[in-house]
């Protein structure tokens, strides 16, 4: 099971919120966060962090539970997998990309802007 973190903090404009410790998100491999209302899943593999909506796009599993394997987050649930570098999901699979966010890496923290963040609505 993955680590969880909610930043409890609103979501202010063009501002990089702390979200977690690399170290912290380097020894778990996965680690949920809310941030500004949104609950997302950061993963690090390779030492390229990446930070993605939670719930899986296909049948909304919890990627939290997932497991990272070469460049990519696999569903816990259907094992379809999803690129880390644009969020394309594995061949045969009926789904939209996975939602990735921009995240920076400075003195040992994880950061996330608040204004890509958007709630995830389903239409």
């Amino acid at each position: 099971m993955a680590d969880s973190w909610d930043t409890g903090a609103e979501r202010p404009q063009d501002q990089w919120l702390p979200v977690c410790s690399l170290p912290r998100l380097t020894a778990a491999g996965i680690v949920a966060v809310r941030v500004a209302g949104v609950d997302l899943v950061l993963v690090v593999d390779g030492g390229v962090v990446a930070a993605c909506e939670r719930a899986c796009p296909h049948e909304q599993a919890d990627l939290a539970c997932g497991r990272v394997v070469g460049g990519r987050l696999a569903c816990p649930r259907h094992d379809a997998s999803f690129s880390l570098v644009d969020g394309a999901i594995s061949d045969g699979w009926p789904s939209r990309p996975l939602r990735l966010y921009p995240v920076r890496v400075e003195r040992g923290e994880v950061f996330i802007n608040a204004a890509s963040l958007k709630p995830v609505r389903e239409s």
